[in-house]
């Protein structure tokens, strides 16, 4: 009986750290979902959804872009997720990876996650190649994912210079092309607007594809 309680007790730990896989489905820059089981990944913080962050002088959901950037990388291609630990939430805590490039990694590397220094320092090198080449939410100002959920927000940020507060840029390129220019976007802080030229200010996306003007591809 002894022999057959510890194959039993090792079974049942084996199956508690078995691998997870499956399509997965983004809840935000650092959780997943694979089979109705919510997944954190391990040691790195991602924008909150809500959460805004400042380039240029221009604020813009670095949230929001983080979960859309994670959802676009991962795809439809399943995710293997190595159980690590259960946070205090009762989430699963995991390394994950798709097409065995490590999520966690390539999300810290590209600037949409922190390294998680306080559960681990895996991904410090990849934190300061993104703040070097300035990827991502290091390409401007923003909170720490952990600051920001304890309360700390940006500064106000101004209202820029158009003449109804919109934000959107409808630039007039040297060979005549309409292109427009959102927060965030590589060449928005640079982009300069002059309604003698025929550019002008637009308050969504929409309102410019309507106008004949095509979305920046930075």
């Amino acid at each position: 009986m002894g022999a057959i309680a510890f194959v039993i007790g090792f079974l049942v730990a084996s199956s508690a750290w078995a691998d997870i896989i499956g399509t997965a489905s983004v809840i935000d820059g650092d959780t997943i979902e694979i089979h109705g089981q919510r997944i954190r990944f391990h040691g790195i913080d991602a924008p909150e959804s809500g959460q805004s962050c400042k380039a240029d002088g221009v604020e813009w959901r670095c949230g929001q872009k983080a979960s859309l950037t994670l959802a676009d990388f991962i795809g439809p291609s399943p995710v293997t997720c190595q159980e690590q630990d259960v946070d205090r939430y009762g989430r699963i805590v995991a390394v994950c990876s798709v097409r065995s490039e490590d999520i966690e990694a390539w999300m810290v590397r590209n600037g949409w996650a922190l390294a998680y220094r306080q559960y681990s320092q895996d991904y410090v090198d990849e934190e300061t190649e993104a703040q070097v080449a300035g990827r991502g939410i290091w390409r401007g100002e923003f909170v720490a994912p952990w600051d920001w959920r304890r309360g700390k927000r940006l500064q106000a940020t101004a209202i820029p210079d158009s003449d109804n507060g919109c934000l959107i840029k409808g630039n007039i390129s040297s060979s005549g092309e309409r292109i427009y220019h959102v927060p965030g976007g590589q060449y928005y802080g640079p982009t300069k607007i002059s309604s003698s030229k025929g550019e002008q200010w637009f308050c969504t996306e929409a309102d410019a594809v309507a106008a004949g003007w095509r979305k920046a591809k930075r």
